[in-house]
């Protein structure tokens, strides 16, 4: 098969690691990858945001299948857009369609959601510039502290938690009023804190049959010990520990199979990865959001846990038939390290040469932000590169990511050390 994956970071590098040890994968793509990916197949500069491009691609290549990693080209229906073209609708797809999309395209499509077909969350209302006095009537009525997000996509930057009523205020007025967050905070979500441990649990479905894939947690602060500034992600563990099969089977129960059958009976059509973002409160699920794909940097934990056939899964969901498919997970423990840019999450070095790579002992490595210059591997992002180490144990695993880490270099580098503490 020719397979196609679209994005450029660690998310699809894992992705591209994986499908290229498949026998049923014959030519790999990455549109327009990374550094990191080119080792997996071939690179291709295409933004995922240019569908006629990804169409003439995907003709020209004889594409069997395309693998959609980030959320901004399915929530602006590059699956409909194949779907809708009588040259290309035979090419299975693996991501939803732009209505199920809205599932992390709005933060209220997904509150109303949950709230339909009864999966427990937070309690919240939505607010408009329009009703911002609406907004300043709720504030009071749901504790402290209160969590605001912004409806739209906002590059994972939309979620602010206001510590008193006055900063709650200040930041609607900014979010409704000033567009604090673009388009995206036109409408804002008011919540109500849920306090407790986080993680990750995804879900691969053809839109009937599902399989839940190992669970994740992942460290979202710059700084050690949970401080600083949110980021897109600083690194992550799989499986976590306190996710037991009991606790797992009232996610499944609870939040998995109603949404399956809560878009089923929406009549909305959905293959492709769910991202279900949840919080453990005293040993129950409560969900605090929906992605319509998978994690970034989870997927880096994940995928080197996931022991079968990547493609035949994804064939699965294509057809259909994931059900007779066989899911294999691993025993051991992936823990994932992340290296960022000098200045990150705020204005960072970027074009920095990277040397070290060849003395990893035993981690993957994973690039985010990177590119090839004729012979050196620069950094081109906020995240630059992820170092993921399988190991029987949680200690060893966060060990070894940590050390091998330590053994990459480039100017401005930054990783935490601290990945993974507060479960040991």
């Amino acid at each position: 098969m020719n397979i196609l994956v679209l994005g450029s970071g660690g998310r699809e590098s894992a992705f591209a690691w994986k499908l290229s040890q498949s026998e049923k994968c014959k030519n790999l793509f990455i549109a327009p990858g990374n550094a990191g990916t080119g080792q997996y197949g071939t690179n291709v500069n295409i933004k995922v945001t240019d569908f006629e491009g990804i169409k003439q691609f995907a003709l020209a290549n004889a594409i069997n299948l395309v693998l959609v990693g980030p959320e901004e080209p399915l929530v602006k229906g590059i699956h409909d857009f194949f779907l809708n073209d009588e040259q290309i609708k035979h090419i299975p797809v693996i991501g939803p369609q732009a209505e199920g999309a809205q599932l992390e395209g709005s933060k209220d499509f997904s509150k109303q959601f949950m709230e339909r077909h009864n999966i427990p969350a937070a309690a919240s209302k939505t607010f408009t510039r329009e009703t911002l006095q609406e907004g300043f009537d709720y504030l009071p009525t749901i504790g402290l502290p209160i969590v605001l997000k912004a409806d739209g996509l906002a590059a994972g930057k939309g979620v602010l938690i206001c510590l008193s009523l006055e900063e709650a205020q200040q930041e609607l007025i900014e979010m409704l009023t000033n567009a604090k967050f673009g388009d995206a905070s036109s409408k804002v979500v008011v919540e109500q804190f849920l306090q407790g441990i986080e993680l990750s649990v995804f879900v691969l479905t053809d839109g009937t049959n599902y399989k839940m894939l190992p669970s994740a947690k992942d460290y979202k602060r710059i700084g050690e010990g949970d401080t600083g500034l949110n980021t897109g992600g600083m690194g992550s563990v799989s499986p976590v520990p306190f996710a037991d099969a009991e606790f797992l089977k009232k996610i499944e129960d609870r939040m998995v199979i109603p949404t399956i059958e809560g878009l089923k009976s929406d009549g909305i059509s959905y293959k492709g990865f769910i991202f279900i973002g949840l919080m453990n409160c005293g040993g129950d699920p409560y969900m605090i959001e929906y992605n319509c794909r998978m994690g970034d940097p989870e997927t880096e934990s994940v995928m080197p846990r996931i022991e079968s056939d990547f493609v035949d899964l994804l064939l699965g969901v294509a057809e259909g038939n994931l059900n007779e498919k066989e899911l294999i997970i691993s025993n051991k423990v992936a823990a994932t390290v992340m290296m960022v840019a000098g200045g990150y999450p705020g204005e960072y070095l970027k074009d920095k040469a990277m040397t070290g790579m060849e003395n990893i002992r035993d981690s993957y490595i994973f690039h985010a932000g990177s590119y090839v210059d004729g012979d050196v591997i620069k950094t081109s992002g906020g995240r630059v590169i992820a170092i993921t180490s399988l190991q029987n144990d949680m200690f060893t695993a966060l060990q070894q990511a940590t050390a091998d880490a330590a053994r990459i270099y480039y100017d401005g580098m930054y990783f935490r050390k601290d990945i993974g503490f507060d479960l040991l």
